[in-house]
């Protein structure tokens, strides 16, 4: 298979073409294909990777990230430093310059007031913000002026780039979604599905977890771009024919995230009509143990929320030999090739915040045995192990997809050699990933006992996604099911941690503390068991030139650069 990799990043394999000379939307349409459709198109109210990608083509923030990490200025004139004055010497606030003359896609300008009035959207606790962690901290958002946001915090705040910074913390316009604070905010459906943004795209119809159409924003800041006129965003099937649009039928321009085998991959792109790209960051793929019970039996509003510990996981012995189970070597050559890592780590990148830990690469399944013997789970007639009366049985729920159904097979097999009875469910991305506070099927409601899935982290710093695991972050019926914590892991420790954390501005000790809230969720409880350390895959057709793949940021942050190769 042919890929260009590189560990930040990769760009396209052809030359540019010279876009330079292109006028706004004199490209024509784009096609675009993610195989988990999006259904909201507003990030503050899904975790789902594939409606804040989606919603990014219209909402911006101050900064994004590069296909190397680093950060720049996108609505803002220039990164704040203490250097520069933009943040304080005391490091309790940062002050951030908007670049003058924005205008929103209806024309009117942006102004501070909207980062302000965004703050107090996700804030508001009745809401269900699924970015809350973002604004860890923050005291107070203000608007110095129409083009200067100063945003000041509780306490010194080293890393002070995580409120209004990258594709998961965008600027709402404030006078669209002003009615829409609290728990009014799931219901202002017209918003949170045609947002107003500054970005390059707009909004022309958008079909829930179907297909997306836009067209160019005529009010964007380049007056060059985008190159492309409108675009036609689809979503749903699955990665293969996502994959097959792109690389052997030549339908569609572009394809997200395609998990799929090498073999298959390579079979693709033999057919010539586009190429591969792979890019590694922080993207682990990971099976989460979920601490609370799940069972239909309790009250609905009861169901995987603190009230309830979950009878069979809260014992660290059965989740740590369910880990030991596993082989992760034979996991990554089948669904991944060179395109993945096996890893203990939910962070396995930037290399100084990775954890040494490598114990749970080997294999070790009379180990595993042996814990479930110490916990008391006796080996049955049936051969299914029992304790008190109680068979370990467990639903293992993922989104459907070929990889994640071969990992599934491997993982049921291997935990029914130790005794584990299996039950397998998979269920549409775009369901799994979605944000409908009322299904019952999405990976923060968690109604299963063990689930498996992956994300990432905008930039490079993992304070946010790390504290997305405090106590307050977990996901419940008043927070609309929103809240990246959906193990509801709590430790009054880890909090402290993540405080400290928050105030520590030397490098290398931020390292240590992240390293060490790292191996809490990880090895010290197995409340999250990484597997695989994924490359992020995507596809563009030889026709389509501009594209660099970012796993820092959104795949498609560049996406007003792209043009049609004549």
């Amino acid at each position: 298979m042919k890929m260009k990799s590189a560990l930040l990043g990769a760009a396209c394999a052809f030359a540019f073409a010279p876009a330079a000379f292109a006028e706004r939307g004199s490209d024509g349409n784009v096609n675009v294909i993610y195989w988990q459709a999006p259904s909201i198109l507003n990030p503050f109210l899904s975790g789902g990777t594939k409606d804040v990608e989606a919603a990014s083509l219209m909402l911006e923030s101050l900064a994004r990230f590069d296909e190397k990490g680093n950060m720049q200025p996108w609505l803002a004139t220039d990164i704040p430093t203490v250097a520069n004055g933009g943040v304080a010497a005391d490091l309790k606030s940062i002050t951030w310059k908007l670049k003058p003359g924005i205008l929103w896609s209806d024309g009117s300008p942006l102004t501070a007031n909207d980062a302000v009035f965004t703050w107090q959207y996700c804030t508001d606790t009745s809401g269900g913000c699924a970015q809350l962690s973002k604004f860890d901290g923050v005291e107070k958002v203000e608007a110095v002026d129409d083009l200067t946001v100063k945003i000041s915090f509780t306490n010194p705040h080293p890393y002070p780039y995580l409120p209004l910074v990258g594709a998961e913390s965008p600027i709402l316009q404030q006078a669209q979604f002003k009615d829409c604070l609290g728990a009014a905010a799931s219901g202002c459906t017209e918003q949170n599905f045609n947002p107003i943004g500054t970005g390059p795209f707009k909004v022309v119809e958008f079909k829930t977890n179907d297909v997306l159409t836009l067209e160019a924003n005529p009010n964007y800041r380049d007056p060059d771009k985008p190159h492309f006129a409108t675009m036609t965003f689809k979503g749903g099937g699955d990665a293969e024919a996502a994959g097959r649009a792109v690389l052997e039928t030549g339908e569609f321009d572009y394809a997200w995230n395609l998990q799929l085998s090498p073999e298959v991959l390579s079979g693709m792109q033999a057919a010539g009509k586009g190429e591969t790209m792979v890019a590694f960051g922080t993207l682990v793929e990971r099976i989460e143990m979920n601490l609370t019970d799940p069972s239909p039996e309790l009250p609905e509003g009861e169901r995987s929320t603190a009230k309830h510990p979950h009878p069979i996981l809260s014992d660290m012995r059965v989740r740590k030999a369910l880990s030991m189970a596993i082989d992760r070597t034979l996991l990554t050559e089948i669904g991944y090739g060179q395109a993945g890592r096996p890893t203990c780590n939910l962070v396995p990148a930037p290399e100084i915040y990775a954890s040494p830990n490598t114990d749970c690469i080997a294999q070790d399944v009379e180990g595993a045995k042996a814990l479930l013997d110490e916990a008391g789970w006796k080996v049955g007639s049936d051969g299914i192990r029992e304790k008190d009366g109680k068979k370990l049985h467990l639903l293992y729920q993922t989104s459907t997809n070929a990889v994640r159904q071969d990992f599934q097979a491997l993982i049921k097999q291997w935990w029914e050699d130790i005794g584990v009875s299996t039950e397998l469910k998979n269920v549409s991305g775009s369901v799994f990933f979605g944000s409908d506070p009322g299904s019952p099927d999405t990976f923060p409601r968690f109604y299963a006992d063990v689930e498996m899935y992956a994300n990432n982290f905008p930039g490079t710093d993992p304070a946010a996604y790390l504290g997305a695991y405090t106590c307050d972050k977990a996901p419940r019926p008043e927070t609309q099911w929103q809240g990246e914590n959906i193990n509801r892991f709590c430790d009054p420790e880890y909090d402290k941690l993540i405080d400290k954390l928050g105030e520590t501005g030397d490098i290398a000790e931020r390292a240590k503390i992240a390293i060490r809230l790292n191996e809490m969720l990880t090895k010290d409880t197995y409340t999250i068991v990484p597997l695989v350390d994924r490359g992020t895959v995507a596809a563009h057709s030889n026709t389509l030139g501009g594209v660099i793949l970012n796993s820092w940021d959104t795949s498609i942050w560049n996406v007003a650069d792209w043009y049609r190769v004549k």
